[in-house]
């Protein structure tokens, strides 16, 4: 799997839906790769901090508003293959 797989399966992942052989590949994944195992984590506390908001609650203005900053956003440079030190 390869980390832009996993970051489109992630969460699906933290949902539990996805297919068990998916998941054995995700785990291989993330107990290989610092980065994606870093992601994921991030994903984890940022739902335990927001929540579960609904689409519904959130107004046209915002969405468009976070749909342009995560389109735009890059992340920076690709990160090194190895964790750091």
């Amino acid at each position: 799997m390869t980390c832009q797989a996993l970051v489109e399966l992630v969460t699906d992942y933290l949902d539990g839906s996805l297919a068990p052989e998916d998941r054995e590949r995700f785990d291989s994944h993330i107990a290989e790769c610092f980065w994606c195992a870093r992601y994921l984590e991030q994903m984890r506390v940022t739902i335990a901090a927001v929540g579960r908001i609904e689409e519904d609650s959130v107004s046209g203005e915002a969405r468009e508003t976070l749909l342009t900053a995560f389109s735009q956003w890059s992340g920076g440079e690709q990160p090194p293959r190895e964790p750091p030190e």
